[in-house]
């Protein structure tokens, strides 16, 4: 089993920077991790995922070119790295296992989310 904890959220201005962390333990190199997120008044969706051996990410259209995932098995951290962040980035960011089909999709695991605004 894993635990996930998310932190690193914040405000930032439009076209700003801002890198989340996702701290785990247990059995952290089993699974693909990702990151999903909800907006107020909004459904949750999948951001990006990022398979066990860290060689293969995926990204929602949203934020393709712009956030980058990455994980550091040795340490139990996965990253998300945004750039260029807009208002509409605006959201609570979960970490969460996450599989592949059709889609960014959450397993059962999941950590408390970490409040992002963008806004100048």
């Amino acid at each position: 089993e894993v635990q996930l904890q998310a932190s690193g959220g914040g405000l930032v201005q439009p076209g700003g920077s801002l890198r989340l962390s996702c701290a785990a333990s247990g059995e952290f190199e089993d699974f693909s991790i990702g990151w999903f997120r909800q907006a107020p008044g909004k459904g949750r969706e999948g951001v990006s995922c990022i398979n066990f051996r860290g060689d293969a990410a995926f990204y929602a259209d949203p934020v393709k070119g712009r956030f980058t995932i990455s994980r550091d098995n040795a340490k139990k951290m996965v990253y998300l790295q945004m750039n260029s962040l807009k208002p509409e980035d605006t959201a609570v960011y979960y970490c969460a296992t996450c599989t592949i089909v059709g889609g960014i999709w959450p397993g059962d695991v999941w950590g408390q989310g970490t409040l992002v605004t963008v806004s100048s």
